[in-house]
């Protein structure tokens, strides 16, 4: 698998008040055109040929800069992306022995690229999504058991 980079905006890079009058520009147009999906961009100023987008490109960049707009950093990240174990731990926000643990006891798939892993970037977050289901429940289940306990 080709070596995929992660994109990366931190706060603060963009002028916050450009993104939002750009996204609120574009969520406009994207009303207006509900039907269109080839999306023609225009130079405000000359008249170069315009260059033509799909609408899903045009959404995704709609909420990249309405994060932006919010003060936000940004990461865009391609499904089939392969990280290390250190980027990966990073997104879960966990050590890097204990992610090598989850991989280690199979909660996560990856693969070994000589001595190194690689984690697919859908496996993580598959792993994610479920272990954040996994709280909500432990969490509603604490929350009957303390109110039948009256705590």
């Amino acid at each position: 698998m080709a070596d995929v980079q992660v994109r990366r905006i931190e706060p603060g890079a963009v002028d916050t008040r450009q993104a939002a009058r750009a996204v609120q520009r574009i969520k406009a147009y994207l009303q207006r055109n509900p039907h269109e999906q080839a999306i023609r961009v225009h130079a405000e100023i000359g008249e170069e040929e315009a260059l033509v987008l799909p609408r899903q490109a045009v959404s995704l960049f709609a909420y990249i800069l309405s994060q932006i707009a919010a003060g936000r950093g940004v990461s865009v990240v391609p499904s089939d992306a392969e990280l290390t174990t250190q980027q990966a731990a990073d997104l879960l926000n966990v050590s890097r022995p204990y992610l090598i643990g989850l991989l280690e006891r199979g909660e996560i798939p990856f693969r070994r690229v000589g001595r190194h892993r690689r984690i697919r970037w859908d496996d993580l977050m598959d792993y994610k999504r479920k272990s954040e289901a996994q709280s909500r429940t432990a969490a509603d289940e604490l929350a009957r058991l303390g109110q039948e306990l009256g705590i």
